[in-house]
């Protein structure tokens, strides 16, 4: 197998772990450099031959409009709704992303995180806990509570499957048919189409939501879904911040319409700590972290890595989305 010269385009403020995992499945093979921002560009894309953009958002078009050389733009993460596809596609590139299965563990595990901790009212308790009140507050058992899941794909069902031993009540909304076997599986109460996503919405106690952001689905969960749900429902948002309304969403919670909100996401990112909606007890919020774990990394660097492998031997690289 050929050797390629791969370019890996970072970003600023990650954990090292991320270049690292590159480096460790993409340099025994082939000839990989790291791209310094503060140098000129045209000398670090020459005769690179793949790219691999951590995330997607590291690439900018004067980047694109450099890489004369290259053949394939490896996009280190799963939603495409800051990656210039379009632009990409113009410029002639091969494009493959690191689909859902990849980061559906961890998102699953911190959708079910927030869910616990608001439904044991973690933040009232950790301030009673520096005011040494004891015993308060009161928390819900989880045992019996609906849970909606809009977008029942990797990370859907892995959430379903956490859910489940908690003695929650599944009930889910996705655009294409589940497999027989994974219904067998998880045994949802009910599983529907988005023609049924408002009866979900009015029925669940705990809303997550796990699609990607397109035109079709930004702010699908409007004011008028918001108050359609049940005003002790908590809504869980670790895909996307612009799948919900976030000022509709805020003046719920502010208003005191709706029981609470787990958010590692945010329409504007990063966002203004200093919202009076985030300091409220029943809204806990995480950096958008939820995907991010050493497992992620490495099986993302292992599928980029993968690709690489694929373009040297003259294969055609895996989970294209320039299609």
């Amino acid at each position: 197998m050929r050797r390629v010269n791969v370019l890996y385009l970072g970003q600023e403020g990650v954990d090292p772990i991320w270049q690292e995992e590159v480096e460790a499945a993409v340099r025994p093979r082939h000839d990989l450099r790291i791209l310094d921002p503060e140098q000129p560009l045209a000398g670090q894309f020459r005769d690179a031959e793949a790219v691999i953009d951590m995330g997607g958002s590291a690439g900018t078009h004067e980047m694109m409009d450099a890489a004369v050389d290259t053949k394939f733009w490896q996009v280190l993460g799963t939603g495409l709704d800051h990656v210039d596809v379009d632009y990409l596609k113009r410029k002639g590139f091969i494009v493959s992303n690191c689909p859902g299965p990849f980061s559906s563990m961890p998102l699953a595990e911190s959708a079910m995180m927030l869910i616990l901790m608001l439904a044991h009212r973690y933040r009232e308790a950790a301030a009673n806990f520096e005011r040494r009140v004891l015993y308060n507050p009161m928390g819900h058992e989880l045992g019996g509570k609906i849970l909606g899941i809009i977008g029942f794909g990797a990370s859907g069902r892995e959430l379903a499957r956490r859910a489940k031993p908690f003695g929650m009540r599944i009930r889910g909304i996705d655009v294409v048919r589940i497999p027989d076997e994974v219904l067998r599986e998880i045994e949802p109460e009910f599983m529907g189409t988005p023609d049924d996503l408002d009866r979900v919405v009015a029925e669940s106690d705990f809303l997550s939501l796990h699609l990607h952001l397109t035109r079709e689905t930004r702010h699908l969960i409007d004011a008028q879904r918001i108050a359609r749900m049940k005003p002790d429902a908590c809504l869980i948002n670790v895909a996307r911040g612009a799948l919900a309304d976030e000022a509709a969403l805020h003046a719920a919670l502010e208003a005191g319409r709706l029981g609470g909100a787990g958010l590692d996401v945010f329409g504007q990112e990063p966002p203004d700590p200093s919202l009076p909606v985030y300091r409220l007890p029943n809204v806990v919020v995480t950096p958008h972290t939820a995907a991010a774990t050493d497992g992620t990394a490495r099986r993302r660097a292992a599928a980029a890595g993968e690709n690489v492998d694929r373009l040297a031997q003259g294969l055609e690289p895996l989970y294209r989305v320039d299609r």
